[in-house]
C-alpha cells in the first residue's frame, strides 16, 4: 500500500516537468523531481513515518531488517542523506527525496501558486507560465511512498503525484531566476542597429 506524503515549502532540484526522460535509455520514460528536505525538520519526520509505515506493511515481522538496509543502500532508499552528494547545489544540511512518475501513470500536477496548472496535456507550457518551476526554487511537492519487492530488488521508493510553486529561490547551477520585468519593451520595426 502507498502511503500520501505532502513535502511542504521545499527546495527542489533535478526537475524533469515538461518532457518526460527516457530511464537510462530502456525506453520507460519518466517524469522526476527531488525535494531536499532539512535535518530535523518536520518534513523530515513526516518522510521516516510514511517509509516505515509502507516497511511494516510490505514486511511485517521482518520490516525492521529490511528497512535498515534500505536506508543504508542509497540505490535502495528514495531519500538519501545529502552527504552522500557534497558536490550538489543545495544538497549540504538536508536529506534529498527523489520521486517518480512514469508516463503509464499519467502527467504529474504541476500548479503555480495560485492552483493554476504549467503545463498542458502535450507538455508543452501555458502561455506566460515558462520559468515558474526551475531548480532551486520552493516547492509543495506531493508523493506515494510504497514498498517494492520485486525482481529488481526490496527498496522504498516515491511516486510524484504532483509539485505546486511556493517562491523563488536562487536557481541551482548559480544565478537567480529570470523575470520578464528584468526586460524592457521593444518597438515594433526596431532593426538590431537600434538595439546595441
Amino acid at each position: 500500500m502507498a502511503h500520501k506524503l505532502m513535502l511542504s515549502n521545499v527546495r527542489c532540484a533535478f526537475l524533469v516537468l515538461g518532457e518526460p526522460e527516457d530511464y537510462q535509455g530502456n525506453k520507460q520514460f519518466r517524469w522526476s523531481a527531488t525535494a531536499l528536505i532539512p535535518y530535523d525538520s518536520a518534513p523530515r519526520d513526516a518522510a521516516y513515518d510514511a517509509m516505515q509505515a509502507a516497511a511494516k506493511e510490505k514486511w511485517e515481522k521482518k520490516w525492521q531488517a529490511i528497512y535498515d538496509n534500505a536506508l543504508a543502500d542509497p540505490k535502495a532508499c528514495c531519500m538519501i542523506d545529502g552527504r552522500r552528494k557534497p558536490d550538489y547545489d543545495g544538497f549540504a544540511n538536508h536529506f534529498a527525496l527523489t520521486a517518480h512518475r512514469y508516463t503509464e501513470k499519467g502527467r504529474p500536477l504541476v500548479l503555480d501558486s495560485d492552483k493554476s496548472p504549467i503545463y498542458k496535456p502535450d507538455n508543452s507550457v501555458y502561455e506566460g507560465k515558462a520559468g515558474r518551476v526551475y531548480s532551486g526554487m520552493f516547492v509543495n511537492m506531493q508523493v506515494e511512498i510504497w514498498a517494492q519487492d520485486n525482481k529488481n530488488g526490496k527498496g522504498l521508493r516515491a511516486t510524484l503525484l504532483g509539485i505546486q510553486r511556493v517562491k523563488d529561490g536562487d536557481a541551482f547551477g548559480g544565478g537567480v531566476a529570470p523575470k520578464a520585468d528584468d526586460f524592457g519593451e521593444i518597438s515594433d520595426g526596431a532593426d538590431s542597429d537600434d538595439l546595441s
